[in-house]
């Protein structure tokens, strides 16, 4: 069976789904490989690279399994085979036209924004891959954006204090953003709504601070906060926004909009010269002022708004992003044979479509379509 690798075309996007090395991997498992011509260049990964990992390259690609980091836009959707399988970063709520589209044509849509949040799923889970570059950027970003040193300098023109450094959320990006910033020298306050959150920000090196808004839910999320806890959130972080030289935002829902954390009123007591890095602009922002991709000067501050922030690192993000699917392709198939474990919850997950139906409520009730749950099926019956 043919696996077709293709080359992303979102605007600025460097990544690419599968490296040299992940495709020498699937040849030796018997798989057919088929790369479009100029898929990794961006990544620094050349056509010839993948001939001598046993791949063939293309002008044009299709095959009965297709590999993309970002969606497929909806004119590239006619050209991929019915019935074959699509996996990649779908975000199927904010692609509800591109899964319609798939969905018409039978094809098999998996998405890895919805893998489990379960330990054994944690060697496939893109989105931590993927936001731990995210979070090395934005510490990066701050520091570039920043203009005075982040390290405590002492030096024959005079004593430099260390930068202040505010991370706002404490999942994967935030643990990066901080242990980054940390390493840059500066000193770090770290918050976010989940108690579990204290313990882990410490360990990064962050002083974590408490303002006595709790959203613990399942699974280790942050559910999303009433009206009545937002206003005291906001009320609490407003000294805490003021004092910080830079802030990092972090919360990114999938598939919905990012909320806001730091609001105008915040931005406008802030020091001048003092920057919010905004890595959840994508989604809208968490930042009432942030524009993705680009920076906004409001009296003195500046508000950078990061789109694509693992575009950066085409490279090392390409290669985790390669790896996490490889470990979940071995539960859909092996030896050049398409076969998924339908009795795995971690294929059932980020299954958003199959044969016609949507296996995915959010998207189902989305495209105003009945919602089929997939179950597991008894071995025999499989």
């Amino acid at each position: 069976m043919r696996i077709a690798l293709h080359k992303e075309s979102r605007v600025g996007e460097t990544r690419v789904a599968l490296t040299p090395d992940a495709v020498a991997t699937l040849t030796k498992d018997g798989w057919t490989v088929v790369v479009e011509a100029g898929a990794g260049v961006a990544a620094h990964y050349s056509d010839e690279s993948y001939r001598q990992a046993g791949a063939s390259v293309e002008a044009t690609v299709s095959g009965d399994v297709h590999f993309r980091v970002n969606p497929p836009t909806l004119e590239e959707v006619q050209n991929l085979s019915d019935g074959s399988l699509h996996l990649s970063f779908l975000s199927p709520l904010l692609a509800i036209d591109v899964v319609r589209a798939l969905n018409a044509k039978n094809i098999t849509v998996m998405s890895f924004d919805l893998v489990p949040r379960i330990s054994r799923a944690q060697y496939m889970d893109a989105l931590s891959s993927q936001a731990t570059v995210s979070g090395y950027r934005a510490a990066l970003a701050g520091a570039t954006y920043f203009d005075r040193f982040f390290p405590l300098l002492t030096t024959a023109a005079g004593t430099i204090r260390p930068a202040k450094v505010l991370v706002m959320g404490v999942g994967v990006a935030g643990l990066q953003a901080i242990s980054t910033a940390r390493r840059l020298g500066a000193k770090v306050r770290a918050y976010d709504v989940r108690t579990a959150a204290k313990e882990e920000a410490e360990s990064a090196g962050a002083v974590f601070v408490k303002l006595g808004v709790t959203a613990d839910a399942a699974g280790g999320y942050a559910r999303e906060l009433t009206d009545e806890e937002k206003t005291q959130q906001q009320a609490a972080l407003l000294s805490e926004v003021a004092g910080a030289d830079v802030v990092i935002t972090t919360a990114a829902v999938p598939g919905r909009k990012s909320p806001i954390l730091v609001t105008a009123a915040m931005v406008d007591a802030m020091s001048d010269g003092s920057v919010v890095i905004d890595m959840a602009a994508d989604g809208g922002g968490n930042c009432e002022l942030t524009k993705a991709g680009e920076v906004v000067e409001h009296k003195g501050v500046r508000i950078v708004g990061l789109s694509n922030p693992p575009a950066e690192m085409g490279t090392h993000a390409s290669f985790m992003y390669a790896n996490n699917a490889l470990k979940l392709f071995a539960l859909l198939g092996s030896a050049g044979t398409l076969q998924p474990d339908w009795n795995d919850e971690i294929v059932i997950g980020v299954t958003v479509a199959s044969g016609g139906s949507i296996h995915h409520a959010a998207t189902a009730e989305a495209l105003g379509v009945t919602y089929v749950p997939l179950v597991s099926q008894p071995k025999e019956n499989a």
